[in-house]
Formats: structure tokens, sequence, C-alpha cells
């Protein structure tokens, strides 16, 4: 008969046997419990304290219990011991005991949440002394293998031994790691240079024009935010562009053949017809590139390449 085992042990009360006074033979375990010698309702009583005690876990030097009344622990006693009291010396009974699948999946799910851990990306973490990327290395993750951590919690709840359960992980990698982490802009805007580095490796060197000091390229640390081959020029909302109409692809068009738009609003990284302006701060904030180096530029770099603006 199955009893759940919290309502049994708040009782205190056995249920009634015929074999009630009949004594287990020596040698005889329920559970890895020994229980020879004992009466069969001296060793139902030992049986069901022992099955009603928590589930241990250990992580490092993390300890935590999770109670039977959490885990809907419910278990055959009766038909143990009517077992035992059949066996033979040396006979080694198993009990029907397990947790409310409800109730496990539950307590599984919040060793999940609290366990597991999602990895970290590494990322810029800004410029050295000589201006070159500093990479922030990864951290990687680690997420609970919750069919193994149930069928651990199932093992310990069948055993009166309670050894701590121990839980396993399986390692979750970084998508961006330090020694591939790809491509990161360095802008002069003082120098006007460009530099892609591939991590930390310098990769080019272009000259570039940036903004005059009435429109002046920002500073700070932005990444390129889209992307479009042969872009049209529509006039933005300020001043200097009053009156111009919008300039379809072609010769003359004021981004050449590539515009590389950058987080920061209104700015990005293009082609220009006006080759003679590299090198000066020339743009209204801009940073305009020789049409062909921008289109190199653009087959090296993709949408989220970080793009740092400095002013040296």
């Amino acid at each position: 008969m199955a009893i759940l085992l919290v309502a049994a042990a708040l009782s205190g009360v056995a249920a009634p046997s015929a074999g009630q006074f009949s004594r287990v033979p020596a040698g005889v375990s329920i559970a890895g419990l020994p229980v020879g010698g004992f009466t069969s309702e001296e060793a139902r009583g030992l049986l069901r304290e022992r099955l009603s005690e928590p589930v241990r876990f250990q992580l490092g030097a993390r300890t935590w219990k999770a109670t039977a009344e959490q885990l809907g622990v419910d278990a055959g006693v009766d038909a143990a011991i009517a077992e035992a009291l059949r066996g033979v010396p040396g006979t080694s009974v198993d009990v029907d005991a397990a947790p409310a699948r409800p109730d496990l999946l539950r307590y599984v799910r919040y060793l999940d949440r609290t366990l597991s851990r999602e990895p970290k990306d590494a990322y810029l973490a800004g410029l050295d002394a000589k201006l070159r990327p500093l990479i922030a290395a990864e951290v990687l993750g680690h997420r609970l293998d919750v069919k193994a951590a149930a069928a651990a919690i199932e093992a310990s709840v069948r055993s009166a031994e309670r050894e701590p359960v121990q839980l396993e992980f399986r390692s979750v990698a970084a998508k961006r790691t330090e020694r591939a982490f790809g491509p990161v802009i360095v802008i002069r805007r003082g120098s006007n240079s460009l530099t892609l580095f591939d991590g930390t490796r310098v990769v080019q060197r272009f000259g570039v024009a940036t903004g005059q000091s009435r429109y002046p390229t920002p500073l700070g640390t932005f990444s390129i935010a889209t992307m479009q081959y042969n872009p049209w020029w529509y006039p933005p909302d300020s001043d200097w562009a009053k009156g111009l109409k919008p300039v379809p692809p072609g010769p003359g068009n004021p981004l050449g053949t590539r515009w590389m738009g950058l987080s920061a609003w209104g700015v990005g990284i293009h082609g220009t017809p006006d080759a003679a302006s590299i090198g000066y701060s020339a743009s209204h904030g801009c940073i305009r590139m020789r049409i062909p180096d921008a289109e190199w530029l653009f087959r090296h770099v993709s949408v989220g390449t970080p793009v740092v603006i400095v002013s040296a």
C-alpha cells in the first residue's frame, strides 16, 4: 500500500499488519537500510522516518535540502516490509518510492533558474594608451543537466541512505570570444585617420575626412547600425542642407557607393566623390573615405562592428 510520507511522519501512527510482531530475518535491508532483527513495526517506523528525510544537495562548498513535502514524495513502505519479512539473510529489498512528477519538475526548474549561468561575450572595454582595442575576455556559462538532476533526485528518494545529490552541468560557450573578436574600427578625428583592427591586430589604415569645427564628428564608442549598397542621399534636417533634394545612387552621390551608418544619429562612414577632402576636417559630421577604400571596408565589417572615435 502506498502512503504519503509526510502525513505518515506527522501522524506517528503505523498501519497495522498481520506480521506486526514478526521479525525481519537477520541480514535483510530495505533501500540500503539494515532492518534485520527488527519487528515489522520497528522496521516500518524506521523506514518511514528515513524516507521522510530531506533530499540533500551539494555543489562545491554549498549545501541545501529539499523536503519530502516539496517533492511530493510517496512510498510503498508496507509492501517493502512485507517483502523483507519473507526475505532470507542477505536479501536487499527495494522500496517503491518516488517524488510526484509535477513537484519534481517544478523543483528541477527552480534549480535550473537558480544555478544555471548564461555565458558572457567578450566585449570592447576601451582603448589602450596606444589607441589599440582592449578586449575583455569572454566568460563561459553553464547549464544544469535537468534530466540528470531529475534522475538523481528520484534515485535519492528511493534510497534510505540519502547521500547528497551531485548535480551535473554542461558548459555553454560564449558567441564572441577574445581570440576571435572580429573587426573594430578606431577613428582619430584629430589626425583624420581610420584604422581597422581584427581584435587587437591592425588590418588596414586609411586617411579620412571628419567633421568641420561647426559640425564635429562625435567622440565616443558606437557601432555600425546599418549598411547600404549604392545608397540614396537624403538631406538631413540641418540648416546647411535646406533646399537640397535627394540624390539617387550614381556618380556625384555625396555618399559614394557605400554607407555604414553608426549608432550616433545621422553619422556614418561613407565614400565620397570629393577625394580632395580626405585628410581634412571637411564634412558635416560624417567620416568620408575614398570610394575604393569605403568599398573595401564595407566588405570587412558588419552590422554591430564597434567604432571608437577619439580626438587624437
